[in-house]
This record gives C-alpha cells, structure tokens and sequence, in this order.
C-alpha cells in the first residue's frame, strides 16, 4: 500500500535519515519519521510514503505519516490560524502575553493567576474579546490553542452554569 504526494513548484522536501525537512515561502519545517515498515522516497516533484505491510497498524501509521507531511507542506506556504473566544459574566478576566505564556488573571474572580504555556514560532494577538493564534505548525498552534482552552477550564462546577473561559470557535 502506497500514498503519493505531488509537491509544488515553490516547496523542497529534504530527506536526511529519518529527518524530513520541508522548505515554503512561509517557513521551513523539521520532523522525524521513524518506522520500521515505511519508508519514504521522493522523485522531482513526488513524495511516495510505502508500506510493504499488510498490517492495520501499519496501514494507520501510513495514513498518519501522509496526514502529517501534507499539514508541513500546507504550513510551509500559508500560516494555520486559530480564532478563540473570551467568554465571562461577572468578573472580566484579563490576559496579558509574557515570552513564551499568557497570564491569566481575575478567571471568575480568582485572586491566584493561571498561565498557558505558548510552543515555539507561534504568534499570539490578544484581542479584547478574541484571540488569534497563528503559525506554521498546524500541532504547536493546536497545541497552544488547547493549552489556553485547558487553562480557563471550570472545576467543581456546573459547566452549563459556569461557561466562563476561553473556547476555540475557528480552527484552520
């Protein structure tokens, strides 16, 4: 079983061991792909992931492996964004962006603050209602959207009643 990726003119795909590397207009991305049954191999412009197996694990890894190349190729030309909504009724919470977090501060009237780790070459825009989260890697901006989403998460609560926090409302 084989899956084939046509690459365009403006991407370049090196392969160095396990290493793939994947170069654009908008950024150059790196990941490792270790299997035992897989293998990858690219002619001019087209990338073919092959699995010998006939294994329904393999067969997965394989889809797996296609997913992932196909989301650094679209991340090498064009930014991922995810839009998230700041949602409170009583206490306004606010958000200020340190280096590589957001502080979260008054969630539900809280006096503690809590923070959301944010991944490397990933760009965040605190809007006064909504947050933008761009970058090239579709996992790390996922990664920081959920790590936002997580931090406002309401404990010991009726989460019908309580729906304080920050949401993914757009993902792509």
């Amino acid at each position: 079983m084989e899956t084939t990726i046509t690459l365009s003119e403006n991407i370049k795909l090196k392969k160095e061991d396990m290493t793939i590397t994947v170069e654009g207009p908008n950024a150059t991305l790196k990941k490792t792909f270790a299997h035992p049954r897989i293998t990858i191999s690219q002619k001019d412009n087209i990338v073919k992931i092959k699995t010998d197996s006939a294994k329904k694990k393999d067969k997965a890894s394989l889809g797996t492996w296609t997913a992932h190349l196909k989301n650094m190729i679209k991340g090498a030309e064009k930014d991922y964004e995810y839009h998230l909504k700041i949602l409170y009724t009583h206490f306004p919470m606010t958000l200020k962006q340190d280096a590589d977090a957001i502080i979260i501060t008054n969630f539900m009237g809280e006096k503690g603050t809590r923070k959301a780790h944010i991944k490397e070459d990933v760009k965040v825009n605190l809007g006064k209602e909504e947050i933008t989260i761009t970058g090239p890697s579709k996992e790390k901006v996922g990664q920081t959207a959920a790590n936002l989403e997580q931090a406002c998460r309401v404990k010991n609560k009726d989460i019908r009643i309580y729906q304080d926090g920050i949401y993914i409302t757009k993902k792509g």
